[in-house]
Order: structure tokens, then C-alpha cells, then sequence
């Protein structure tokens, strides 16, 4: 068992939180930024800040019309006017009832439509985003900001926004019949601005970070179980259950730990906001009884109903306007999370003036051209040849050799640091990406089925193939019978990643469509590596076909598979170490002929 800890585990990831900058409560930005979003619905939006401006004005006039009512027509045993005040605020009740209606469902609308948005600018962003980010962050953040982060924002649109604004305006209104009350009153409640002030700052603050801490904890269990998901087979095959649980155990008690923290801090400031607003009620009580049994202050009992009607109409949207920031704290830590993410500018991308390849011979030449993933480690050094049209190309050396790089920039996944990679001639740079993939095509080892059918999955390669296309590509491949031995021909659910296939009917399916795709280029990475000997044969006859015409490049681990191939380069630590057809190298008793020779001897035995 690792001797690792999970505290060590945790300390891992809380190293590769630290790029993330700290957070500012309320960012005016982030909010610019989220109803930028909302243009597109502007007519359902003004429409909603209408019901929210008529909302704001009726709270409060519901209230002084109570006071009115007591103050007018029972105070003067009216029983006519009591019927009338009771009826108009019978309709004034009503009204605010179906105000409230619509401005409920034009928030839960809009708030939907936001975020229908955000999902799909974060999925269109992540299509073009270079395989480098792939390569540097891991799924369960990605999961996180389309889950988690993406659901705070929708909480923050509609149930905080709006609620708040409506909030907020009920207090302006409030604050200003109460000053037309009594001003002296008023006054004293003007005193209670800077404690409220003091209070909201101080707890914010430290909610605030302990907010965005519970946002980057989940993001780590999100992560952790994605990772533990994808890779089970390797957990059970390693006898790794109750290490990787105890690791997942520590990041659920981080998590609980920043949740604890935020649910403490609200717990003393929810509480000390409606202590405080008590206090002060019963502190302006005490000086408007006075003043109502002064008769030389002339203050009636009638106005200090009404007053404190709208005094405790302003004083309880505190607490909840604290329930509410702390809600709008979540959603600006979603917010930040999302907009960084979309901000995430690739390493690379295609220049202004990049051409749209036109139909191509095939001709792909490296001239001096040095690679790496990372900053000042290279894996390809100073690589130069050339790939004739319709030539094969087989890539041959040990793991980390450079092989799969060497793909990686035939297929423009990876762009090089310096150097030249040239198609027909044209720099690889000043090519449209999309349009040199529509001339590829790419055999994996672990090659990739999405949901859906043999028949869907094939027709990747030309989406636009009809059913008779995809069975002669499937055919030409001579593997047409044993598709159809499948439980329903090429009708079959392939599952989630082709896991009701075999391997060796994954990659069946995936040179079928590269056959259907009929590509300039072909790209074969360990292609056959999982395919039985009695399948390969086939195969192999099939792959003969496909190559006819067409520049390939193949990397494999059997050698057998590129005997044939017109070009063999031997690579060793980034560099080609030798180049020739197999017959060539297998006279010249180098480091090919030995990797031959052990590939032969592991073979036997």
C-alpha cells in the first residue's frame, strides 16, 4: 500500500487551486458579464423589472393602507368607509398576489434561459479549445463548472436577483413613508445604517472566501469521483478500494469542513442582524410612545401605528437580504468559475488569415521542428523528413520515443515550437484546422464510441453517407459479416464508450470509418493493438486497400504490421535515430533490428 496520506492527497489539489485568484464579493463585472446574457430576452426581461419596480410599490402600500384603515374609518366608527378601505385593499391584495405571479415566472424563465446559454457557450468553448488544456485539466473541474458552478448562477438570477431588487425597493419606499411619519423617528433609524453597515462587512468578508472555498472543495470530489469512476477496473484490479476511498473520505470532510465554516458564520449573522433590528424597534417604541404622550410634541398615535407598520416592513427584508447576499456570494463563485473557464484563452488557435486547405495530394514534410508539452522539455528535437504522396509511414521506438507527438502535429492537435510542418507545401500554422481534419483520418488505440449505433458511429467519418455508403465502407474493409453478427447488425446500441462491444469490434467500427471517411492522410496509432491474430489477417488485407493512394502514418507495437511500410523511422528520445524500408534496417543490424528481433522472441514465447 502507498505510503501517501490523504492530507497529502489534499495538499495536492489545494496546490493546483492556488492559480485561482481571490475573489471579490459581488463582482460588478461578473454581474455585467451575466446580463449580458439576458439581451438576447430583453422583452422578458423589462418586462420582469416592471413587476419588480409595481412589486416594490405595493408591499408598502399594502401596509399603509392597513394604517390608513385603522387611522381613518375605525378610529372614526365609519362602518361604510371601513367597507370601502376593506374592499380596495381586498383589490390591492389581489393585485400584488398576480404581480407576484409573473414576476416569479419571468425570473424562473429567464434564469432557465441564462443558463441554457451559459451551458452551451461553455460546450462550444470546450470543442475549440487545443488538446493542451485536455492534457492539463481534469474532467470532474470541467463536470463542475456545467453542474454546480452553472446551478449557483441560476439561483443567483432567480432567487436572488430579483428578490433582492424587490427587497430593496420595498425599503426605499418604506423608509419613505416613515420619514413622512414622523422625520424624528426617522431619523433615529438613519443612526442604525452604520452598525448594519459595520456587521454586513465584517461577515461578508470572511463568507465570501469561505463560499468560494466550498465552490473549489466540491470541484475536488467532483474531480476524485470522475477519476475513481473512469478508472475502476484499475482500482479493483490493483486491490485499491480502501486506499482510494480512504483519499475520497478526506476531500468529502474538507468540503464538510468549508460547509461547517459558512452554515457556523451565518449562524451568528442572521441572528445578530434580527437582534439588532429588535433592539432598535423597541428603542424606537420607547421614543415614540414619549413623544405620542407629550402632548406638546403633537405626534399621533394614528402616525406612530403607521410608522412602525413601515418600520418593521424596512426592517425585515435585513435578514433576509443576509440570506440572500450569502446566496449571491455562491453564485458569484459559480459565476467567477464559469467566466474564467469561457476566459480560458487557448494555448494556440488559427490565425485571421488562415487558408482553407483545398483538396490535397498528401505530401507532409518536418523541416527541423522541435516539440513539447511543457515549457523547456522537449520531446521532439530538430525532426526532419518527408512523407511522399500516398506513401506509408511507420513510426517505430520505445514508450516516450516521440511517436504519438509526431501524430499529434500531422493531425494539428499540437502546434510546433520551432521549425517547419509543412502540407503540400503550406505551413501547418496557415491552414484552417477544420478543414486539414476534413482530409484526416485517425485510427486510435483507444479509439472513442459515442451512444448510439454501429451505424451512427461508422457514419462519423462522413456525416453525410447513407446507409449503403456505410455498408460498402464496412465491406471493403471485409468486415461487413462480422458486424452483421452483432445482435442487431449495424443497428446495435454500441452503450456508453462501446462498452457492449469488444475491443476488437470497437476498432473494427472505427477503420470502417475511416474508410468511409476516404481521407488524404491516415493517421494509425497502435491500430491493431487489441484486435485478435485471426481478425488482424483480415484486417490487414483490408488496411492494404485503405492505405492504397494515401499518405499514412502508423505507430505500432507490432512489427509486423509495418513491414511493408515504404519509409520506417526509429525514433529514441525525441530524435530519428535511423530511417529505411524494414529490409533496409534489418541489413544494417541496428536498433531496429533489434527491437525486431526482441518483438520476434516475445512473440514466440
Amino acid at each position: 500500500m502507498s505510503n501517501v496520506s490523504p492530507a497529502s492527497t489534499l495538499t495536492r489539489w489545494q496546490r493546483l487551486d492556488e492559480h485561482d485568484a481571490p475573489m471579490r464579493p459581488l463582482d460588478l463585472g461578473l454581474i455585467r458579464r451575466l446580463y449580458e446574457f439576458t439581451r438576447p430576452y430583453a422583452a422578458k426581461r423589462n418586462w420582469l423589472l416592471l413587476c419588480v419596480i409595481v412589486r416594490s410599490l405595493q408591499l408598502p402600500c399594502l401596509t399603509w393602507a392597513i394604517a390608513a384603515i385603522i387611522k381613518g374609518p375605525i378610529s372614526r366608527g365609519d362602518s361604510q368607509g371601513l367597507m370601502l378601505g376593506v374592499a380596495g385593499f381586498a383589490a390591492l391584495a389581489i393585485s400584488t398576489q398576480t404581480v407576484l405571479h409573473f414576476r416569479q415566472r419571468f425570473a424562473l424563465e429567464l434564469g432557465e434561459l441564462v443558463v441554457h446559454d451559459l451551458r452551451n457557450a461553455i460546450f462550444a468553448h470546450l470543442q475549440r479549445l487545443p488538446m493542451a488544456f485536455f492534457h492539463k485539466t481534469k474532467l470532474g473541474r470541467i463536470i463542475s463548472r456545467m453542474t454546480s458552478d452553472i446551478e449557483n448562477v441560476r439561483i443567483g438570477v432567480q432567487e436572488v436577483l430579483f428578490v433582492s431588487l424587490v427587497q430593496l425597493g420595498q425599503m426605499a419606499v418604506a423608509a419613505t413613508f416613515m420619514l413622512w411619519y414622523d422625520p424624528i423617528l426617522f431619523g433615529m433609524v438613519l443612526l442604525l445604517a452604520p452598525v448594519l453597515w459595520g456587521i454586513n462587512r465584517y461577515f461578508h468578508r470572511i463568507l465570501s472566501q469561505a463560499h468560494r472555498d466550498v465552490q473549489e472543495s466540491f470541484s475536488r470530489v467532483t474531480a476524485t469521483l470522475a477519476e475513481s469512476v473512469n478508472g475502476i477496473r484499475v482500482t479493483q484490479g490493483f486491490v485499491r478500494q480502501e486506499r482510494n476511498a480512504e483519499m475520497f473520505t478526506e476531500l468529502v470532510a474538507d468540503h464538510a469542513t468549508y460547509n461547517y465554516t459558512v452554515n457556523r458564520t451565518q449562524g451568528m449573522f442572521l441572528p445578530l442582524l434580527d437582534l439588532n433590528s429588535e433592539v432598535f424597534l423597541a428603542s424606537l417604541l420607547l421614543v415614540g410612545g414619549y413623544r405620542v404622550l407629550t402632548p406638546e410634541v403633537g405626534a399621533s398615535i394614528g402616525d406612530l401605528v403607521g410608522f412602525f407598520f413601515m418600520a418593521n416592513l424596512f426592517f425585515t427584508p435585513i435578514a433576509n437580504l443576509g440570506t440572500q447576499y450569502n446566496q449571491a456570494l455562491t453564485a458569484m463563485a459559480g459565476a467567477e468559475r464559469v467566466f474564467r473557464l469561457l476566459d480560458t484563452e487557448p494555448a494556440w488557435s488559427d490565425p485571421p488569415d488562415a487558408i482553407e486547405l483545398p483538396p490535397i495530394a498528401g505530401r507532409v514534410q518536418f523541416r527541423r521542428l522541435t516539440f513539447g508539452y511543457e515549457e523547456g522539455r522537449p520531446v521532439l528535437s530538430e525532426i526532419s523528413f518527408t512523407a511522399p504522396p500516398g506513401e506509408s509511414i511507420a513510426l517505430v521506438g520505445h514508450t516516450g520515443s516521440g511517436k504519438s507527438s509526431i501524430i499529434n502535429l500531422v493531425a494539428k492537435f499540437y502546434i510546433p515550437w520551432s521549425g517547419d510542418l509543412l502540407i503540400d507545401g503550406i505551413d501547418i500554422r496557415q491552414i484552417r484546422t477544420d478543414s486539414l481534419h476534413r482530409q484526416i483520418g485517425i485510427v486510435l488505440q483507444q479509439n472513442f464510441l459515442f451512444s448510439g449505433t454501429v451505424m451512427d458511429n461508422i457514419r462519423l467519418g462522413k456525416p453525410d453517407a447513407t446507409d449503403e455508403e456505410v455498408i460498402e465502407a464496412a465491406r471493403r474493409l471485409d468486415c461487413l459479416d462480422l458486424l452483421m453478427k452483432l445482435p442487431d447488425g449495424l443497428q446495435t446500441l454500441v452503450g456508453e464508450r462501446g462498452g457492449s462491444l469488444s475491443l476488437g469490434q470497437r476498432q473494427l467500427v472505427c477503420f470502417a470509418r475511416a474508410m468511409l471517411a476516404d481521407p488524404r492522410i491516415l493517421i494509425l496509432d497502435e491500430a491493431t493493438s487489441s484486435i485478435d491474430p485471426i481478425t488482424e489477417a483480415r484486417v490487414q488485407r483490408a488496411l492494404f486497400r485503405l492505405l492504397e493512394g494515401r499518405t499514412s502514418f502508423v505507430v505500432a507495437h507490432r512489427l509486423s504490421t509495418i513491414r511493408h511500410a515504404d519509409q520506417v523511422l526509429v525514433l529514441d528520445h525525441g530524435k530519428i535515430v535511423e530511417r529505411g524500408t524494414h529490409d533496409e534496417l534489418i541489413a544494417r543490424d541496428g536498433t531496429y533490428a533489434e527491437l525486431y528481433r526482441n518483438f520476434s522472441q516475445a512473440s514466440a514465447a
